[in-house]
């Protein structure tokens, strides 16, 4: 399968879940998602994968042989899970689940849809 982008979006999701993660930082694909209103269920988890790479300030706080370590790993609040996915609507999204906390009062992390893919 050839994918191309079509669109990059950037837009926070609320993921459907039909069972709950049992591990809620380190989540499987959701069964679907609710993104501007309207609600897609995916029909297939196309592939996935994880990013545990540091950003920002999280990326210099951390001595270069730990960091190693946690890029394969993770640690608390860094890393990403992503998943590629066909949903009711034949589109192909790439979402993901970003496991840093916005501030002390919303430690859950937050899901985005990033982008739109095209077959071709």
């Amino acid at each position: 399968m050839n994918l191309f982008s079509l669109h990059f979006f950037d837009h926070s999701i609320e993921p459907i879940f039909d069972t709950p993660p049992v591990l809620e930082k380190s989540p499987d694909c959701p069964n679907g998602f609710i993104w501007e209103d309207k609600t897609y269920q995916v029909t297939e988890m196309l592939s996935s994968w994880v990013d545990f790479k540091r950003r920002g300030k999280m990326a210099r706080n951390m001595q270069p042989q730990h960091a190693a370590t946690a890029s394969r790993r993770g640690s608390l609040n860094v890393g990403r899970f992503y998943f590629r996915v066909r949903t009711d609507t034949d589109q192909i999204f790439d979402i993901y689940y970003d496991r840093a906390m916005k501030n002390v009062d919303d430690r859950k992390g937050q899901w985005v849809l990033y982008r739109e893919l095209g077959e071709g």
